[in-house]
């Protein structure tokens, strides 16, 4: 079993917890409405693999990936209504203790603060009971909503990855930020609460 999983991350309205095949119905709607918002900046194969996974089969895999330690995918939810997923992937152990985190928010409640908090959730959740050391976020340099969120948080911009991902039909270079558990001994998001205060 995975240090830290399954794990269920409360902030005032906003909530993450594992997804579930029970999450089908509310996730295609999101997604599906929100289709255009998101296309621009998802992951997509370099060739063909076949037909798209289906819900079920996309939960039960990233599942068994939690199960390996490998991953952690969490739905956000604002006000208990799924609203967009977060996920600690690459979790690497040994020397490194280190993780990527991906996200994505439905566009209506974008600009809420909903994913800076879902992902300083997430960090303090990483680098408390999963005990990594290192996060990063790395984000085409067109996304500007998604810059916004590292930018509030204080991840350190660590520099640009050419050709790092296969987004919508091409090879897309990232910028890349980070954070390391020694940078926030009081806690992300307590950091970004505090911010937000003032």
């Amino acid at each position: 079993m995975t240090r830290g999983w399954p794990a269920t991350l409360v902030a005032g309205r906003v909530g993450l917890r594992p997804i579930a095949r029970t999450d089908r119905a509310a996730w295609l709607e999101v997604r599906a409405r929100n289709a255009g918002w998101l296309a621009p900046w998802e992951a997509t194969p370099p060739r063909d693999i076949g037909p798209a996974m289906s819900f079920v089969t996309m939960v039960r895999s990233l599942r068994r990936q939690a199960r390996h330690g490998t991953l952690l995918p969490f739905v956000v939810t604002y006000d208990g209504v799924l609203v967009g997923q977060v996920t600690v992937g690459g979790i690497t152990w040994g020397s490194l203790c280190s993780a990527h985190i991906g996200y994505w928010v439905d566009q209506r409640v974008a600009g809420r603060g909903v994913m800076p908090t879902a992902v300083a959730l997430v960090t303090d959740h990483c680098f408390g009971p999963v005990g990594l050391h290192r996060v990063e976020v790395n984000i085409r340099p067109e996304n500007s909503a998604s810059l916004r969120v590292v930018q509030k948080l204080g991840f350190r911009e660590e520099g640009t990855r050419s050709a790092f991902l296969h987004i919508a039909g091409a090879w897309r270079d990232h910028r890349s930020f980070a954070l390391t558990a020694d940078e926030v001994p009081d806690g992300l998001l307590s950091r970004w609460q505090a911010s937000r205060r003032t």
